[in-house]
């Protein structure tokens, strides 16, 4: 089993035999999302997710197929993934792709894709306001008045009671 964060669609991989990323597409499901308040955008990324699963299609050239101009194109062929979280089976049979995953391509014959961003990105809701160090915040944003962030997050929390 694999830990670190699920990996959704958009998320970046690249193959150690390549010369350029691509970003992860999930075609093979459209029930499990996280990721985003609504549940409706970050589709979760699944071990079914084998052939081409890619927005370009491609990862560049191949290091693996030299030719007497430089290297083949890269035509990815995913076969399967390992290292995924095998702890919850989606509806599609497919088990959950976290950072840690890789896939083995039929070119190399080793587990030569990996991600390099899972796909994610940061929600903060009002708590986080709530539980923000005020002077840790004056640092790294001194720009932001957390008092005011704070009293404007209460007063809508009191008007949705």
């Amino acid at each position: 089993m694999s830990t670190g964060h699920v990996v959704v669609d958009g998320a970046l991989c690249k193959c150690q035999f390549g010369t350029t990323p691509d970003t992860l597409v999930v075609q093979t499901q459209t029930k499990a999302y996280i990721n985003d308040g609504q549940a409706s955008k970050k589709l979760v990324a699944n071990t079914r997710d084998i052939g081409i699963p890619l927005q370009a299609k491609t990862f560049g050239q191949c290091k693996l197929q030299p030719s007497s101009s430089g290297y083949l194109p890269c035509v990815p062929a995913i076969t399967q993934w390992q290292d995924f979280y095998d702890k919850v089976i989606l509806s599609n049979q497919g088990q959950i792709l976290t950072e840690k995953s890789k896939a083995m391509c039929a070119i190399s014959g080793s587990p030569s894709v990996e991600f390099t961003w899972h796909g994610q990105t940061a929600a903060p809701g009002s708590s986080s306001v709530e539980e923000a160090d005020e002077e840790v915040q004056s640092h790294l944003n001194p720009l932001v008045n957390m008092k005011k962030m704070k009293r404007v997050s209460y007063l809508r929390l009191e008007n949705e009671s």
